[in-house]
């Protein structure tokens, strides 16, 4: 059965239906209308955007944010030194959501390839991102890795500290332990 999808870039009247399915799947918490903002304005540069959202009907059903190059801080889960492109020229694939009834359609590997090209407009080389190992069946990292990811470095409790002032991991509630995969698409 096919279904038909709508992709555009994203834009401030989605916030509230993107924040409502970053609730719905990554927890309470971890997305509010203050950080999408944020997000949002991290995405875009040289008035290219690198955020994507798809619809089904009137219904989202999934979301990219990706943070343009050098509009992006490397923190203390980001291994540079491990990365096969110099830091300045790397994005950051900062979340990619789908609907769980919407998955299988490949919505998150085009999500992704659109938001590749819009990098690759920006000037990026490679994307780097922290991928949820405890996602159901560890799809983020299954996913991840059939577009081109590998795996950088692993990073064992990467959001206990937002648990602890607030996220609500949807699998360890507010004292996550969650793993992360630090992972690198570097671009043709």
């Amino acid at each position: 059965m096919s279904i038909k999808l709508t992709y555009q870039q994203l834009q401030p009247n989605d916030f509230n239906k993107v924040i409502q399915l970053a609730t719905q799947v990554h927890g309470e918490g971890y997305l509010d209308s203050e950080s999408m903002q944020a997000w949002y304005d991290k995405g875009i540069k040289n008035g290219i955007n690198t955020g994507f959202v798809v619809y089904h009907q009137s219904h989202l059903v999934g979301f990219r944010i990706t943070y343009a190059v050098q509009q992006w801080q490397i923190d203390e889960w980001c291994s540079p030194e491990l990365w096969p492109v110099a830091a300045e020229q790397v994005c950051y694939f900062k979340c990619n959501t789908v609907d769980e009834n919407y998955r299988g359609h490949g919505i998150g590997g085009e999500l992704l390839k659109r938001s590749i090209a819009a990098a690759k407009q920006q000037g990026a080389k490679a994307g780097v991102s922290h991928l949820w190992k405890q996602s159901p069946g560890n799809s983020a990292v299954k996913y991840f890795t059939k577009c081109g990811g590998v795996l950088i470095k692993e990073h064992p409790d990467r959001w206990r500290e937002l648990s602890l002032t607030g996220y609500e991991c949807p699998v360890c509630h507010n004292n996550c332990h969650c793993e992360a995969a630090e992972m690198m698409v570097v671009f043709d």
